[in-house]
């Protein structure tokens, strides 16, 4: 391939993908996941630093071991703070990249620039795609697929000239991605892939038990990989019971799902997150169809493997890779998920972009009609795929967008209305937060996050006794829960029963030191009880926990205005507005720090900037009158 060549279509690659996902760089978080990973991690909050590589290292938070994913995020909060954008422009920078590694080793694999070209623009604007690069909490979709095509570029390196140094480039690679996603655990199956096409090495002289043995120390890595995983994914109850899901039905879901993700390659509508678990669709006609499909598809690659490898190779690649996620080991509540097609998809991809060309050779067409017909074609279905991935992708703008679509596209999807629920609640829509919580409880009874939440609504709303009995059937559902005592405590304190919440809120405390809700509202109830310096060791632990929550240090900033603690006061509620100028009293407390500092002019403005934000608030007004005599006495 000319160097002319491979920057005009690196350069058409780059304009396509940024056609389609230049819009998420002003996108937000959304409410599934993104908690977790960022929003809500104090460790992500914190940036990079020798106590965050150790827990990177040594956590099973998310239910999974990931510990390069964990660090990348902290890395886009050292640059840039919480704000969204960096960790969307991290998601697409990792995506394009992705995109042009793909072309440059298929190409350096196979020879085919033009070929290679077509697949890695479908993996760059497939709809199916949206999901692993609009979302950050799949930073690690993008970040392992980079270290998996890295692991594919050296081994074809290795292959034609085997040194232990190459070798141990493929090594890394292949530890970095099983560090970034466990899915990568297939990648020494898809290595053995390239032994029999494109590099032949099958077909080579020598025993070819030596090629399976040099994937060995890689195998190894992928077995201690799926072990650590499946134990993490155990302790946090990730994974699901045979009870639950019986292995008939997993066996079904699995193989309806692998059809579905074809057809959705093919027709990618109705695409949502997530898919519900629905028994109902694993009827015995569409599983015995789907089965049916798959196997005549690798019928007809087996029977072709000698003149047309490359279908072998692509069924293969995309079975093999999709197998870790297809649902035997149920994870979660999902039957499927788009983002589990990432990497899966580029074996069916390589079947079109080089079988089309093939059977239009085999039908008598010309090489410059084919070259013209098969130019005009790519070109209008990367279009296409890219009309509808840009659109696919703007539902991710924010969570109300996302989970109403995806509720207007699925059927009893629990996650959805829980999603929608805590945006709703967040932006103060608390009546209609509760209706989709008590939704979510009526699909799934056993959904323990919904009750919690459903509480907390409850308690927004000054219905404190209809939160207790919820907080206290999680209880029974699962005793010694941190977050139930949590729930427990907030309801109680709502009834303003002092002891009963604060006699909660310590036991959650106990169970889980790191619980900021918790140690935020026990320093409350402290505050309540008159035991101020307890409460400022509570509310200070709170605020260390949730670097970018604006409540908490208006809170603490509060309290320690009255306790004296006025400098530490004013650098507290300052950062509470820097976070969120939106909380009027942040500008209330921070206006009488204001006036105790002198500075009265400012004290005035930010009670007239409180009381524009809430006209309720009596204490403002109250200041602001006290300010403005004060001033005029000056005067």
């Amino acid at each position: 391939m000319r160097i002319r060549e491979a920057l005009l279509l690196s350069l058409g690659l780059v304009l396509c993908t940024l056609a389609v996902y230049a819009q998420v760089l002003g996108f937000g978080f959304v409410q599934y996941d993104d908690q977790a990973y960022v929003t809500e991690n104090p460790r992500v909050l914190s940036g990079l630093s020798r106590e965050g590589l150790a827990w990177a290292m040594t956590t099973f938070a998310a239910e999974n071991w990931h510990p390069l994913t964990w660090l990348s995020l902290m890395l886009d909060v050292e640059i840039g703070g919480a704000s969204p954008q960096v960790f969307h422009l991290t998601n697409l920078l990792l995506h394009i990249s992705n995109t042009l590694l793909l072309f440059f080793v298929l190409a350096a694999l196979t020879g085919a620039a033009a070929r290679s070209a077509f697949v890695a623009a479908v993996f760059a604007v497939h709809p199916l795609h949206v999901e692993s690069v609009a979302w950050i909490a799949e930073r690690k979709d993008v970040l392992s697929a980079l270290f998996w095509i890295l692991a594919m570029g050296a081994y074809a390196r290795y292959a034609r000239r085997p040194s232990p140094a190459a070798y141990l480039l493929v090594f890394l690679a292949t530890a970095a991605g099983l560090m970034s996603k466990p899915m990568v655990v297939s990648l020494p199956l898809v290595l053995l892939l390239l032994d029999f096409w494109p590099l032949g090495r099958l077909a080579g002289p020598g025993p070819k038990t030596r090629l399976v043995g040099e994937k060995l120390p890689l195998l190894a890595l992928s077995v201690t990989s799926s072990l650590v995983t499946l134990h993490a994914q155990s302790e946090g109850g990730a994974v699901g019971t045979l009870e639950m899901f019986p292995l008939p039905a997993r066996i079904a879901n699995a193989v309806v799902s692998s059809t579905t993700y074809l057809l959705k390659m093919v027709w990618p509508a109705d695409l949502a997150i997530p898919y519900p678990w629905d028994a109902s669709r694993l009827t015995a006609p569409r599983v015995a169809l789907s089965a049916l499909v798959l196997g005549a598809v690798f019928a007809i690659a087996s029977r072709a493997w000698r003149s047309r490898p490359y279908l072998l190779f692509g069924s293969l690649w995309y079975l093999v890779t999709l197998l870790p996620v297809i649902g035997l080991v149920q994870v979660g509540g999902a039957s499927m998920a788009d983002r589990y097609t990432y990497l899966p998809l580029v074996g069916p991809m390589v079947i079109v972009a080089w079988g089309v060309p093939d059977l239009l050779a085999r039908l008598g067409w010309s090489e410059r009609r084919t070259g013209l017909a098969l130019g005009l074609a790519a070109l209008v279905a990367i279009a296409t795929l890219g009309v509808c991935a840009r659109a696919q992708a703007a539902l991710w703008r924010d969570s109300v967008t996302l989970f109403t679509h995806t509720l207007r596209v699925t059927e009893r999807n629990a996650a959805a209305h829980n999603g929608l629920g805590l945006t709703l609640l967040e932006r103060g829509r608390v009546d209609e937060a509760v209706l989709h919580y008590r939704e979510v409880l009526e699909i799934a009874p056993a959904y323990l996050v919904a009750r919690y939440n459903l509480a907390a609504a409850l308690i927004q709303l000054g219905r404190g006794n209809e939160a207790v009995p919820l907080c206290e059937q999680a209880l029974l559902q699962k005793p010694g829960d941190a977050r139930a005592y949590s729930c427990l405590g907030a309801a109680r304190m709502e009834q303003d029963d002092l002891e009963g919440a604060s006699d909660a809120l310590e036991e959650a405390v106990r169970l889980d030191p790191r619980n900021a809700p918790a140690r935020s509202n026990l320093g409350i109830v402290r505050s309540r009880q008159g035991r101020n310096e307890e409460a400022i060791v509570h509310l200070s632990e709170a605020a260390r926990l949730r670097p970018r929550d604006a409540g908490v240090r208006v809170t603490l900033g509060t309290l320690l205005l009255k306790g004296g603690g006025l400098e530490e006061a004013a650098n507290l509620l300052e950062e509470a507005l820097r976070i969120d100028s939106t909380v009027a009293r942040a500008h209330g407390s921070l206006g009488v720090a204001r006036v105790r500092q002198g500075r009265v002019a400012e004290g005035i403005a930010l009670f007239n900037e409180a009381l524009r934000r809430d006209p309720t608030d009596e204490g403002a007004r109250r200041n602001l009158e006290r300010a403005k005599a004060l001033a005029s006495g000056q005067n």
